[in-house]
């Protein structure tokens, strides 16, 4: 079974979780809440936000 590949957006930002990305939203606020909600309950994972504008990444 072959995982389908999620490329990264052209516009807003990502969620990436453990090199993965998982959720796409419009503003980084949004994204950032939903990094931070996913960090209290599994604070083990690797969560980044990456922004399409910069292509950059910051760690959560």
């Amino acid at each position: 079974m072959v995982a389908a590949t999620r490329e990264l957006p052209a516009s807003g930002y990502a969620l990436e979780v453990d090199g993965r990305l998982k959720a796409e939203f419009a503003t980084r606020d949004g994204a950032r809440a939903g990094g931070e909600e996913l960090k209290k309950r599994f604070p083990m994972l690797q969560i980044s936000i990456y922004d399409a504008q910069t292509q950059a990444r910051e760690d959560i």
